[in-house]
């Protein structure tokens, strides 16, 4: 998965990256939040989830203390990293200057 994930995270387009676990509650609440940006925005940004457990490494190389989690990626770089559940209207805002 990392050469995989590296090779997504740098994109021109802005890449949502939803650190995640199957037992944390909140990030069941962030799933349709992320699934709704992306129709939304459509070809203009890309999402993947990434499940902690089963990616330990990439979680521990963004030193991922908790899920939710999520990262904005573009071109590699990091521009937006915050834990918690995002609202629709918080990732607008954030991605605006990144279109």
């Amino acid at each position: 998965m990392k050469a995989n994930f590296d090779s997504i995270i740098n994109n021109n387009k802005p890449v949502i990256v939803d650190f995640h676990a199957l037992w944390c509650g909140p990030c069941k609440a962030q799933s349709p939040v992320l699934k709704e940006l992306a129709m939304e925005l459509n070809d203009k940004i890309r999402v993947i989830k990434i499940d902690v457990d089963q990616n330990k490494e990439i979680a521990a190389r963004y030193q991922i203390q908790s899920v939710p989690t999520i990262m904005i990626f573009k071109n590699s770089n990091i521009i937006y990293k915050q834990s918690g559940v995002h609202s629709k209207s918080q990732l607008m805002n954030i991605l605006k200057n990144n279109l």
